[in-house]
């Protein structure tokens, strides 16, 4: 039962921020003649970080994991105070923070400096919104969703920031839930702009397709909204961070098949999806 089309997002896959850090991370392993190792996981994307091991490039925990050669740090970015640590410790550190990520440190210390009472819209205890609480001095508090204001004692004037992977909708339900509520609202709006593109292409293909595929880590907070968004178009959503999880299955009678991927998920990968899928269904 030949599926008619198998259809990629107009945008999915890997950002530029990802791909910057996977060259940079790439790049020391191969001319490294000490270790080199990524602080924390260097994307969320398992199979990545597997492949980078293979590569050479070992996974440290904390800098006491690093004991010499190369630190690179991870697209998502982290306090500077750990950065000075690793530094003070001999290790040549590679920054491969994302730009858009170091937007928001510099847009998160900016409000704080004018005195403004800081609000990170984002998920709290992720890696990219624990390194902008640490450019805010700590000064801020994280909101997920409306309710979460319920427990902040709000300053006249507050400023707003977003983690990049947050999705518009989201930012402006808290700004409207705030705006009542304290004399001034700054907000600066953060939101990556590959972030809005992959998102509005996957609610596009998923409110068209009869079955989504989402390519990506699950421990991917970007790929997993994806996942939300086409699941609330197409209820036959599937998340996949390898495609050896594909079903055949899955694709009984569908005429349009979907498929969109996350910023950290490479172009091979979602080439290797396309390829199962069609090998699944005859085409």
């Amino acid at each position: 039962m030949p599926a008619s089309v198998i259809e990629i997002a107009l945008h999915a896959g890997v950002c530029y921020g990802v791909e910057r850090a996977l060259s940079m991370a790439y790049a020391a392993a191969h001319d490294a003649a000490q270790p080199v190792h990524t602080l924390g996981p260097l994307i969320h994307n398992p199979r990545v970080v597997c492949e980078l091991e293979r590569e050479g490039v070992g996974l440290a925990d904390s800098v006491d994991d690093a004991s010499a050669g190369t630190l690179v740090i991870r697209a998502h970015g982290v306090v500077p105070q750990v950065i000075d640590e690793a530094r003070d410790r001999g290790l040549h550190v590679i920054d491969a923070t994302c730009p858009y990520v170091k937007k928001v440190h510099a847009a998160a210390a900016k409000l704080v400096a004018q005195g403004y009472q800081l609000i990170v819209v984002g998920e709290s205890g992720h890696p990219e919104v624990e390194g902008i609480l640490g450019h805010a001095g700590g000064a801020a508090f994280v909101v997920s969703n409306v309710e979460d204001l319920d427990s902040i004692d709000l300053c006249r004037r507050v400023g707003v920031v977003v983690q990049t992977t947050q999705t518009p909708e989201r930012l402006a339900q808290i700004v409207s839930a705030l705006v009542p509520r304290v004399a001034e609202v700054n907000v600066i709006n953060t939101i990556c702009k590959a972030t809005h593109e992959r998102q509005a292409s996957a609610a596009d293909l998923a409110s068209r397709a009869d079955v989504m595929v989402v390519v990506g880590g699950k421990n991917s907070g970007n790929t997993r909204r994806l996942a939300q968004i086409c699941s609330e178009r197409c209820a036959s959503t599937h998340h996949i961070e390898d495609d050896a999880e594909i079903d055949p299955a899955w694709f009984e009678g569908a005429s349009l098949i979907g498929i969109t991927a996350g910023a950290s998920t490479p172009a091979a990968h979602i080439e290797q999806a396309r390829s199962v899928i069609a090998r699944a269904v005859g085409l």
